[in-house]
């Protein structure tokens, strides 16, 4: 099948089911877009921001693609195109969609809490902790895996065999990406203390910043071995988790 196709049919199927299955899902759940959210009603500038539609739907976008969707995929497309093009679809719009959509508004109805929080409520103490033992070891293999393939991707030096082009390839990735994470920061800085843009300003702002952190990425490769890399990750995975959400 021609790959324009394939594409057409997959963006197709996909709005379809935002626009049609979405918006069945959040009547059957009875979705109000006029009540305040918590991070209205318990405000606090870290864990509780408010934000924009942009700004949480780009934290959501990012935040998504665990272990399944991305290995997945990878997995299906050993047995042809047509398993993975069915997982993507029926598995992203029916499994995915629907966990992700279904455990924010578990949160936003709970004042914003975690799931573990919410089992505790409905389950019990036992049930929190089991689910929490769950997230707790699945964790630490996804960040095992990423790390892993994230300086793997990243490496450019110290690998038997490795051409120039290739190292000069990931290095520049990594330098892009790095960039990137600064960028975001100072960005995020700039909203917080000197005052909001507006979207479309600020749209155009982080177009501008991407094509000139490419440009420094080509020109400033930053060459590092795996090892480092995995440092370099690790550390700011740990950074990540304890910055404010407005700073990201």
């Amino acid at each position: 099948m021609n790959g324009l196709v394939i594409v057409l049919i997959a963006i197709v199927v996909l709005g379809a089911g935002y626009l049609l299955y979405g918006r069945w899902l959040a009547n059957k759940w009875g979705l109000d877009p006029k009540a305040k959210t918590p991070a209205y009603t318990h405000e606090d500038g870290q864990d509780y921001v408010p934000s924009s539609k942009l700004t949480v739907f780009a934290h959501q976008f990012s935040s998504i693609a665990g272990a399944g969707p991305v290995t997945g995929p990878i997995l299906a497309s050993v047995f042809g195109w047509v398993p993975v093009l069915l997982w993507l679809l029926i598995g992203g719009l029916f499994f995915g969609a629907v966990q992700d959509f279904g455990a924010l508004y578990a949160s936003v109805k709970n004042e914003g809490k975690s799931m573990g929080m919410i089992i505790e409520k409905y389950i019990g103490r036992t049930g929190r902790k089991l689910f929490m033992l769950f997230c707790w070891l699945f964790t630490l293999l996804v960040m095992a895996a990423f790390t892993d393939m994230v300086a793997g991707t990243f490496v450019g030096k110290g690998v038997e065999g490795m051409t120039k082009a290739t190292g000069y390839a990931n290095s520049a990735a990594a330098s892009i990406s790095m960039l990137f994470i600064v960028v975001a920061i100072i960005f995020g800085l700039i909203q917080k203390k000197v005052g909001k843009m507006k979207e479309w300003v600020r749209a155009v702002v982080a177009i501008a910043l991407l094509v000139v952190m490419f440009i420094i990425g080509m020109k400033l490769p930053m060459y590092a071995t795996k090892s480092t890399w995995i440092y370099i990750v690790m550390a700011y995975l740990f950074l990540a988790s304890v910055m404010p959400m407005w700073l990201l």
